[in-house]
């Protein structure tokens, strides 16, 4: 039995958002059923889409055109040139589709990039990105955002911080849950019985013995010693600079380094375009595309939806295991 179709939110309107679902719903088809949740006027010029009430009408309205829940916009697309106005409605489609998974009308959240400069003039949007909000969204505590694609997933134990912020983030608790969500993720949605993860240290060659830095002594280590005893199979903390060529990634099933460019320099190096942002710790399933908004682009047809095909495919390769 295959499972319901995705929910897809439409993204900032100005960027590549709806070329992206369209270019996906041209590959795609029948064959992975979204529903795209926006202003039917939106989508580029041309594209077929059939208006839908509900997401089970997706599957077989996708045989002839996107299948479109409509959300209505104050204002036309302007490509390049975000619209204060029309925020509140971006915001809006990303409230309806964690609305549908909830539900269970959709089996799983694909959203299109965001600007968090045009949600926050035009919405007062209070959250640094999507994973935040979507963590307020449904009420738990604590998610994870991992980097995935077929050759590596990585999750950052800070994320969108100054470099210069990290270590006095970089804390034990923080740590432990970030280990303990990915763990579980890994086992839930990707049904690893015991996961491989691989940990890297916060300081060239994970500190070298503390000579370059304590936090692999004094942080790392012990939360790492703790969660070994309880059965997790942890290897690290690992010099950074070795954890990432072929041989190496062959010994884990992710990586969890301490700060943002230390895990998505290597997968946007490795595989750049299918890149997938996962959120893990969430009670549905949500993936995006790994990368922004792409104003300089945007309105040109010259959007790449490689990425974007990838977190579809993800999320209902992810939703099919959990029906």
């Amino acid at each position: 039995m295959s499972p319901a179709p995705l929910a897809v939110s439409c993204g900032e309107p100005a960027g590549i958002g709806p070329e992206l679902a369209a270019a996906a719903w041209s590959v795609l088809g029948a064959s992975l059923p979204f529903a795209w949740i926006g202003d039917p006027g939106h989508l580029p010029e041309g594209t077929p889409l059939v208006e839908i009430g509900s997401v089970a009408e997706a599957a077989e309205a996708a045989s002839d055109g996107v299948p479109v829940l409509p959300l209505a916009f104050p204002g036309k697309r302007t490509p390049g040139a975000p619209q204060p106005a029309q925020a509140a409605k971006v915001v809006e489609s990303i409230e309806t589709g964690v609305r549908l998974v909830t539900e269970g009308a959709a089996s799983g959240l694909c959203t299109l990039p965001i600007h968090k400069q045009a949600l926050q003039d035009g919405a007062g949007f209070g959250f640094p990105g999507h994973t935040e909000f979507l963590r307020d969204l449904a009420g738990v505590p604590e998610v994870v955002m991992m980097l995935a694609s077929d050759r590596l997933r990585v999750v950052p134990a800070t994320i969108h911080i100054a470099l210069s912020e990290v270590p006095r983030a970089l804390t034990a608790e923080l740590l432990e849950t970030r280990l303990r969500i990915t763990h579980d993720g890994l086992r839930r949605l990707f049904g690893l019985s015991r996961p491989r993860i691989a940990v890297a240290g916060l300081n060239p060659h994970a500190g070298e013995g503390g000579k370059m830095g304590r936090e692999e002594i004094e942080i790392i280590t012990p939360v790492l010693e703790k969660l070994r005893a309880e059965g997790l199979d942890l290897a690290g903390p690992l010099s950074a600079d070795t954890m990432f060529h072929d041989t190496a990634r062959a010994r884990y099933d992710a990586a969890v380094a301490m700060y943002h460019d230390q895990a998505l320099i290597p997968i946007k190096t490795l595989d750049f375009d299918r890149g997938v942002n996962l959120t893990l710790g969430l009670p549905f399933i949500r993936t995006s595309p790994d990368h922004g908004t792409a104003f300089d682009i945007a309105g040109t047809g010259r959007a790449n939806p490689a990425s974007t095909l990838a977190a579809l495919r993800l999320a209902w390769d992810l939703a099919g295991r959990r029906a």
